[in-house]
C-alpha cells in the first residue's frame, strides 16, 4: 500500500510539472448557457437536471453528458455541476491557449472550489499527454492533480517527448 501511496504522490509531482492547467479565467465571468432535450427541476431542494444531448457552455468552457444535474447549496449558493454519460466530457481553453480535455462517466464541476473530480474511466489529456484512471481530481487554483486506480486499473500516464525535452531544459 505505501509503495501505490509513493507511486501516485510521484506521478502527482511529475504531472503538476508537465501538464501545466490554468482555467481561464475570463470564463467565469461569461454567461452560462445548458441545453438539454428535458428539464426538470426541485425548487425546494435547488437541484436542476438537464436531461439527454446536454451540453453546457460557459466561454470556452463545454460539457457534454447524457446528464446533468445542477446543485445549489442553499447555505452558501454555492453550485456544482454532476455531469453523467458514456462517457460525459469536459473541455476548456486554458490562459496559455491550450486546451484540456477530460472524460468519465461522472463529471463533478465545482467552478467556486476551481475543481473538477471525475470518476468512472476517468481521463484528462492535455498536448498529447495523458493521465488514466479509475478518479482523477484537479484543482485549477493549485494545479494539484492526483489519480487513482482500483484493484482491477493502475494509474496509466502517457507522456510526449517534446514535453519530457522542455522539462530536461
Amino acid at each position: 500500500m505505501h509503495k501505490i501511496t509513493l507511486n501516485l504522490l510521484c506521478i502527482s509531482l511529475l504531472l503538476g510539472t508537465v501538464i501545466n492547467v490554468h482555467a481561464e479565467k475570463a470564463d467565469l465571468n461569461k454567461v452560462i448557457e445548458v441545453y438539454g432535450e428535458r428539464t426538470a427541476g426541485d425548487l425546494k431542494n435547488k437541484i436542476f437536471s438537464y436531461i439527454d444531448n446536454v451540453v453546457i457552455t460557459q466561454g470556452t468552457l463545454l460539457i457534454n453528458a447524457d446528464l446533468v444535474q445542477v446543485h445549489t447549496d442553499e447555505s452558501s449558493e454555492v453550485i456544482t455541476y454532476i455531469a453523467r454519460g458514456a462517457p460525459a466530457t469536459f473541455k476548456q481553453i486554458l490562459e496559455d491557449g491550450t486546451p484540456i480535455y477530460l472524460q468519465a462517466n461522472e463529471i463533478r464541476f465545482e467552478p467556486e472550489k476551481n475543481t473538477v473530480f471525475i470518476s468512472g474511466d476517468a481521463e484528462l489529456r492535455q498536448e498529447g499527454s495523458k493521465v488514466s484512471g479509475t478518479t482523477i481530481s484537479y484543482n485549477f487554483l493549485t494545479e494539484q492533480v492526483l489519480a487513482n486506480g482500483d484493484d482491477n486499473n493502475q494509474v496509466k500516464t502517457v507522456l510526449q517527448p517534446k514535453l519530457l525535452d522542455k522539462e530536461d531544459k
